[in-house]
């Protein structure tokens, strides 16, 4: 994009911050009617829609897949960090003798596919945040990091994601998704086993950590890192640009 236009958007924000709506306005319209300019505000607007919805969409789509999550080494989810230490210590005797290694087993596939099953929550919540982005919003976000979008997006929808995937995935850890058990049975027989054997050695800490939290937090950064993913696809990638209005806003 021409550095005319950047700066010319600049000043319209700071315009926008400082004057009424009608002045505004007005030097928005003249703008558009220059015939210096080549793009205008409502291409702006739609362009950056499109980009966080396709964005948007490719993410849910790819994290709802299955095994999305547990093939995935960048967003596996391991047991959470309290009980790294059973798994650093899966080769003692002791937690060898009570089947370990089958239960942390057990815990990671039916955490990740908790994870799996909540991601579809998301597309109704960014679709309303996308929809509402306001003019400052979306020229600071063409002018800003190639993350600009996905920072947009989680500020505007982290706390209402959290609220609309937390419920799905207390569901989901309830019920016998893997070989008919439970993420929080499996959970319990593998810390129950473990406090067990601790209760023994008295430098191991017993762990009594709920899933529900650490797994929705697990989700969500999964989701917006593979939003950001697509965002810079978008930004740097012409043949990722699929669409005429994608192809005029992000030169």
């Amino acid at each position: 994009m021409k550095k005319t236009y950047i700066h010319i958007i600049a000043f319209i924000i700071s315009i926008l911050s400082f004057t009424s709506c009608e002045v505004a306005n007005q030097l928005v319209a003249d703008y558009e009617s220059s015939e210096t300019s080549n793009l205008r505000e409502s291409e702006v607007i739609q362009g950056l829609k499109r980009a966080l919805n396709i964005g948007a969409d490719m993410a849910v789509s790819d994290l709802s897949k299955p095994d999305a999550f547990y093939s995935n080494a960048a967003y596996k989810i391991l047991l959470p960090k309290e009980a790294q230490f059973i798994t650093d210590n899966k080769n003692n005797p002791l937690l060898q003798a009570v089947g370990v290694d089958k239960m942390i087993n057990d815990v990671e596939i039916s955490m990740n596919k908790a994870a799996e099953k909540a991601v579809n929550q998301a597309k109704p919540i960014f679709v309303n945040a996308i929809t509402n982005m306001s003019i400052q919003d979306a020229f600071g976000i063409l002018n800003g990091s190639d993350t600009a979008a996905s920072n947009y997006l989680r500020r505007s929808t982290y706390q209402q994601l959290y609220a609309q995937f937390k419920p799905e995935i207390s569901k989901t850890l309830n019920q016998p998704i893997y070989k008919g058990v439970s993420t929080n049975y499996a959970w319990s027989n593998l810390t129950s086993a473990y406090n067990g054997v601790a209760n023994f050695v008295p430098s191991w800490n017993h762990i009594d950590t709920n899933l529900d939290n650490y797994v929705t937090n697990k989700a969500l950064q999964a989701l917006f890192e593979e939003i950001k993913n697509e965002e810079k696809k978008i930004r740097k990638d012409p043949a990722a640009r699929v669409e005429d209005i994608l192809k005029k806003v992000f030169k």
